[in-house]
């Protein structure tokens, strides 16, 4: 679904942006010739190729720091970021706990090229995308699927989230050429640890959680890991829910130094609603106002994951990997919305209509890869090539249900109850299975040229069936796509790289796939003096045969292509004297290009792709005298530039920004008190103007944690 309204942006809004790119660019432009200084200071040196761990990253590193230095978000083979041809950010558990971060939404929305908040009022779904587009989902480097229609994750579950920004099928598989997202699992360590937590705030929310594992043998060889989280709350529109129950078990055993087996095991269990229905167009009401059915307004989800993890050194730059998983979910959402298309214009009518809404989904997956790693040294030529495959199956059964619900007066809302009966207009079984092979390779020249090369071939056999009709429709696929980069160390700090990649996301049975292009080039530096990494990117990115769903009848709309080409800034420092700072700036230029103009898109922007985005986030650490303990303080603007609603380009969102704050105090070595504030000022605006009713961003939120850690 994409929709948008017409409007312009206001003069106001415009000195705020202006004023957050300039905070953001003078942070970036004085910290950059520190940085020169210190590394003309350090004289010159010859960087050895450091061995990297097949982990996706070290998890103590991930608790202690916002800047990550190695990545696995590119693809099966791990890397340094900074020799990686590739434009990609790592949000490490640090900075997720640092932000207050509750949702997988909320934890990318202070990366470059990430856009969210987008849907407004519609809790359903992780609503954000990457470079413009929805991007898939991966878990230990294993597919999930599209945000868009699939499960809120709980981050709590995760040591770090990667997005990689750009098209990459040769990585973890198929998916949109915007970007993908690579969820890294908490694992169990080779040490005590542990945490427990209490929250409470704004919406009724009480919430508590733990995390905290040790070795079950005195060797070292066995250990375990348990990890829950458990929250009651409402959310912030009137009969309203916000419940749930996640809880995650990992057993590691490490028979000897060169193999590892970890089984990890999680049940997420949610019990919540999908939205308040939205508000009457032409009004300006409070966010907490409730139109759709108090007896018909359900959100659940019911999941079990089992996750297997095995590697083992064989010696001699020789190692084997291989992850598999098996989940079962059952989803189903009701509710009513508002669809009122006229009501801008009728100011004497109170009255809206409203529809009934309902899907219930079952799913199965299991997916395995397995994949052998050779790292070798020639001279001054350092390989690591990379052979694997991948087998996945994937099969669901959905219904969904659409009936005409009784209008509502939204001065004086009287409600209406249950349905007796609802409309079946869709009801599908699919099966998919998914047989993959694929090669990368990097070769190193001098420890300064990094040449990298991923090819995978893909072998898609769908099969779709109309339970209603008794039909059934097949398709197989047969999908090449490659990967090209070229890095270069200028120093050791500093890199610069070109890429082109590919992509292509499996189509519903009878369309072709969807396929993508990306052309990028970006400079990279990552400073000895201090903790810190700055990027910097350009991109030309094309996705063909797109297929899209409008309001108000959300018929499908096939779309011949659409181009964003478009620049990402990112730093993510951490200062001397207690600062850390994250900024953020994006732009992209969207263009719908449709030769024939079937559907009247052509030279019209992409739906919810605004053409600027800037975000800062900063902390500052007053340190303890004795007398009272640590105090940091945080502050973050979130600037999103206006978008349209819709492809026609007939509506569109003025452009806003909204504030974060966030205060830790350590009342004792290992105990904290943390205050996190979201849109700090309240800040209210249209996110989504469907036509038929209006969806405002989420107002302000404030939530206060009592942590001890041991």
């Amino acid at each position: 679904m994409h929709m948008e309204k017409t409007g312009s942006d206001n003069g106001q809004s415009f000195i705020r942006y202006r004023s957050l790119l300039l905070l953001g660019c003078t942070a970036l432009v004085a910290l950059t010739p520190a940085a020169a200084r210190a590394q003309e200071a350090g004289g010159n040196s010859t960087t050895v190729l450091e061995t990297i761990t097949i982990d996706g990253g070290d998890a103590d590193d991930d608790a202690r720091t916002i800047v990550a230095k190695k990545t696995t978000g590119v693809g099966k083979m791990p890397a340094e970021i900074l020799e990686t041809p590739a434009s990609v950010s790592v949000i490490t558990s640090r900075e997720i706990q640092e932000r207050g971060a509750a949702s997988v939404e909320q934890v990318v929305q202070y990366t470059a090229g990430v856009v969210t908040d987008y849907y407004g009022s519609d809790d359903r779904y992780d609503y954000f995308k990457i470079r413009g587009f929805t991007p898939f989902t991966y878990r230990d480097g294993l597919a999930i699927g599209r945000t868009w229609s699939g499960i809120l994750e709980e981050p709590y579950a995760f040591e770090r989230v990667e997005v990689l920004k750009g098209a990459n099928s040769t990585g973890f598989g198929v998916s949109d050429p915007g970007g993908s997202v690579n969820y890294v699992s908490k694992t169990p360590k080779s040490a005590r640890f542990g945490e427990v937590y209490a929250t409470g705030g704004s919406f009724a929310h009480k919430e508590a959680g733990f995390d905290f594992g040790d070795n079950i043998t005195a060797d070292d060889t066995l250990s375990y890991r348990l990890t829950g989280k458990f929250q009651r709350s409402d959310a912030e529109y009137d009969y309203s829910r916000d419940d749930e129950n996640f809880i995650m078990g990992g057993l590691t055993w490490r028979p000897t130094d060169a193999t590892s087996l970890t089984f990890v095991f999680d049940h997420l269990n949610r019990d919540g609603t999908p939205s308040g229905g939205g508000h009457p167009i032409g009004t300006d009401l409070d966010r907490d106002r409730f139109f759709g059915e108090p007896d018909f307004n359900y959100d659940t989800t019911n999941r079990n994951t089992y996750s297997i993890l095995f590697d083992h050194d064989f010696g001699n730059g020789l190692t084997f990997n291989t992850n598999a998983r098996y989940s079962k979910s059952d989803t189903g959402f009701g509710y009513v919305y508002l669809w009122d298309a006229l009501g801008a214009f009728d100011t004497t009518d109170t009255r809206a209509g409203r529809y009934f809404f309902a899907n219930d989904k079952s799913t199965e997956q299991f997916i395995v890869d397995a994949h052998l790693l050779y790292e070798a040294s020639f001279d001054k030529v350092e390989s690591r090539t990379l052979l694997g495959a991948e087998y996945n199956k994937f099969e669901s059964e959905s219904e969904m249900y659409y009936s005409a619900a009784p209008d509502i007066d939204w001065v004086n809302p009287v409600y209406s109850g249950r349905p007796a009966s609802l409309f079946l207009y869709n009801s599908t079984q699919n099966d998919q299975k998914t047989k993959a092979i694929y090669l990368q390779q990097d070769l190193t020249f001098f420890d300064r040229l990094t040449a990298s090369v991923g090819l995978r071939n893909d072998w898609l056999d769908l099969s779709e069936t109309n339970l209603l009709a008794n039909t059934t429709a097949t398709g197989d696929y047969k999908e090449f796509t490659k990967r090209l980069g070229l890095s270069y160390k200028l120093t050791s700090e500093l890199a610069a790289y070109v890429s082109y990649a590919e992509s292509v996301a499996p189509p519903s049975t009878g369309n072709e796939p969807t396929t993508g292009t990306q052309y990028e080039a970006g400079i990279k530096y990552s400073p000895d003096a201090f903790p810190a990494l700055f990027t910097a990117s350009v991109y030309d990115l094309a996705m063909e045969n797109i297929t899209t769903y409008e309001a108000p009848v959300y018929l499908p709309a096939t779309i011949e292509k659409i181009r964003h080409r478009g620049l990402d800034l990112e730093a993510k420092v951490e200062l001397p004297h207690n600062i850390n700072l994250i900024a953020a700036y994006s732009y992209i230029k969207s263009r719908i290009e449709e030769p024939g103009n079937v559907n009247g898109f052509n030279g019209n922007a992409f739906a919810q792709v605004p053409k600027h985005l800037a975000s800062l986030w900063g902390t500052y650490t007053l340190e303890g005298d004795g007398r009272r303990g640590d105090m940091t303080f945080g502050l973050g603007a979130r600037y999103t530039g206006s978008y349209y609603f819709d492809n026609a380009n007939t509506r569109k969102s003025d452009s806003a920004i909204v504030f974060d704050a966030a205060f830790t105090y350590k009342l004792q070595e290992n105990t904290t008190f943390q205050l996190n504030v979201s849109n700090l000022f309240d800040e209210k605006h249209i996110a989504n103007d469907d036509g038929g009713a209006y969806y405002y961003n989420p107002g302000r939120a404030i939530y206060a944690t009592l942590r001890q850690t041991w």
